[in-house]
């Protein structure tokens, strides 16, 4: 799904509340009813006002019906929760404008934007609808009341997850990009002048760089974390360049030096050294590594390991923190890891099956269950709608989603190799 940001700045503040209002009904009902809308929303208008926004809405692709409902009412599309995300960064003076999309996944995508300073950073947006699977629909023990939305709740917890372990990397010393903001299933991050190791066709010393990684993914550990998904695709590399000045038959000579330095994407799929699976999460970050090198610099280590037993020693010694449980104690709970991890494994199964199947196929097709609904559960969604009324009245600057200056297409030539490829997020 591309982010189309056209229709931002002309939505006004009564659309916003009504758009507000049906996210606000999705946590209780997989199509929100219009009498509920109009109650949470209660726009000066009434029910007039509230029809008039609905309309804006659902012809702009933010809201959808459902077919065959059994009542009438409306559903949050993917791109109606991109707006209120944008909507909320916005107002925290985090983003300005919005350019072009650089990289896209399986379960993401990557934009760049700006603040109003015209520094520019990253956006990354959760979409684990992307490529869905038919189980996360009838299989829904897991996420018991949050059936409304399944999918957007599961890419909201996708990027809770990952912008609390960016934090604690960060302030442990981890290389990772400096995050910024998070809102539902989007997260502004740092732009880090960089290339996806993928694209790396040589390096002066593939020892040191194979050497580094192997020392990043035991640093983890010590802290208590395995990435889980430790490979080319996630790891940047940029070039930092020093200048060194020597004295050479009476003349200073200047000398530029280039180090390489890798920098950690990536982290849904982080989980704790005390996992059940931790050692295969383990071997296979190093192996994934070992392959790489052996195929790409045609270079091969000559000591076995590291192996899961020896890093598992190391936790927490040293004085090193436990990551896993300081991002418990963030608000991401156990809970919440356990319906996200079930999520990724089996939609990955799907996927290595053969079996998966877009997020639009399954909008078109797929037989909805509907749910009206309990008045108690409604009158949660008219209590919920007074802690978004400060973010209620909201105006996109007019340069939201202007095209690329010269600049900006000259970084995304950078970021994507120059050969027109696409970055995986």
């Amino acid at each position: 799904m591309f982010l189309d940001t056209r229709v931002l700045r002309y939505l006004t503040a009564e659309d916003w509340r009504v758009l507000t209002a049906v996210e606000t009904g999705s946590k209780n009902h997989e199509l929100v009813p219009t009498p509920l809308i109009e109650r949470i929303a209660r726009l000066k208008g009434g029910a007039s006002g509230v029809h008039k926004s609905i309309a804006t809405l659902a012809k702009s692709g933010l809201i959808g019906r459902m077919k065959e409902a059994k009542y009438d009412g409306y559903r949050l599309t993917y791109g109606g929760l991109d707006y209120l995300a944008l909507h909320t960064h916005s107002s925290k003076d985090v983003v300005y404008s919005v350019g072009s999309r650089v990289g896209v996944g399986k379960e993401s995508d990557i934009m760049i934007v700006a603040d109003k300073t015209g520094k520019q950073k990253i956006l990354k947006i959760h979409r684990l609808g992307r490529i869905s699977f038919r189980t996360v629909k009838s299989n829904r023990d897991y996420l018991r009341n949050r059936q409304g939305g399944s999918w957007m709740y599961l890419s909201r917890l996708a990027a809770m997850k990952e912008y609390a372990f960016m934090q604690a990397l960060q302030e442990e010393g981890f290389p990772v990009p400096e995050p910024i903001s998070q809102s539902r299933h989007t997260i502004v991050m740092s732009l880090v002048q960089s290339l996806p190791l993928r694209q790396v066709s040589s390096v002066p010393d593939p020892a040191s760089l194979y050497a580094e990684l192997i020392d990043l993914i035991l640093r983890l550990a010590k802290h208590g974390l395995i990435h889980g998904d430790f490979n080319e695709f996630n790891i940047l590399i940029k070039e930092e360049r020093t200048n060194k000045y020597t004295i050479e038959d009476g003349e200073e000579k200047e000398t530029e030096t280039v180090t390489l330095v890798p920098v950690i994407i990536d982290f849904p799929q982080m989980v704790s050294m005390d996992h059940v699976n931790a050692e295969m999460y383990f071997d296979r970050d190093v192996e994934c590594i070992k392959r790489f090198f052996k195929k790409r610099f045609h270079f091969v280590p000559t000591q076995l390991g590291p192996f899961f037993k020896d890093a598992k020693k190391t936790v927490g010694k040293d004085g090193a923190k436990r990551l896993d449980a300081t991002v418990e104690a963030s608000g991401f709970t156990k809970k919440m890891l356990k319906e996200l991890e079930k999520a990724i494994q089996e939609q990955q199964a799907k996927i290595d099956a053969g079996e998966a199947v877009e997020e639009e196929e399954l909008d078109e097709d797929e037989d909805e269950e509907d749910d009206s609904g309990s008045d108690s559960d409604d009158e949660e969604d008219e209590e919920d709608q007074q802690e978004e009324e400060d973010h209620a009245v909201f105006e996109i600057p007019a340069n939201v989603g202007r095209p690329l200056s010269d600049a900006e297409k000259g970084l995304e030539k950078l970021l994507l190799g120059g050969k027109g490829g696409k970055r995986r997020a």
